[in-house]
């Protein structure tokens, strides 16, 4: 088989194992993201694969370069790389791309055992601390100020309990129906006609 047609192959698989994983990101045709671990966890790391024209008879390119991993240490960015290059060179000249995703899921804590947890949170919490904390239960609501002539509109419609009287939202009836009758009786007699 010609590079090409295995490359065709290795994607096909690809997309149909990673189908409606949201770990697993295809950039282009010949290279692919994929997240291990949660995106909350402060141990996730996000592996970039990239194949030659000549994969799989040589290695695949893999980085780490991605925004994600700016919490990573570059000295364990460069011991993951390191380990999932001893597995290229197991698995040269087949397809390896979920072979290496696969491995670094299942390593993950082995790659990531000596990385600060607190990096993200060390930065959170000296800003949180630079603010005084306010108790929300001490503000309270204002309310809406009405101007005098607005309180005594509000008193002219409302009786001494404070309610509007009966019917003050009520249309009136007569001259609707009136305006109904009319226009009733107009749409019989060209009916008739």
């Amino acid at each position: 088989m010609a590079a090409n047609e295995d490359q065709e192959m290795e994607l096909e698989a690809l997309r149909s194992i990673y189908e409606g994983d949201l770990c697993f990101r295809e950039l282009s045709p010949v290279s692919f993201q994929y997240r291990i671990g949660e995106s909350g966890d402060p141990k996730a790391f996000l592996i970039e694969v990239s194949w030659p024209e000549t994969y799989p008879q040589t290695a695949p390119v893999i980085s780490m370069d991605a925004f994600f991993n700016n919490t990573i240490s570059s000295a364990i960015k460069q011991s993951i790389l390191d380990k999932l290059k001893v597995e290229v060179e197991a698995n040269l000249g087949t397809a390896m791309t979920y072979t290496l995703f696969e491995y670094a899921k299942d390593n993950k804590e082995l790659f990531m055992e000596n990385q600060p947890v607190n990096t993200v949170t060390s930065v959170s919490n000296s800003i949180a601390t630079g603010t005084p904390d306010v108790p929300t239960s001490k503000k309270k609501d204002k309310k809406e100020q009405l101007s005098k002539t607005q309180k005594r509109k509000l008193a002219d419609k409302t009786d001494n309990k404070g309610e509007l009287p009966r019917g003050w939202n009520w249309v009136d009836v007569i001259k609707h129906v009136s305006i109904f009758k009319l226009s009733f009786f107009n749409v019989k007699k060209i009916c008739k006609k």
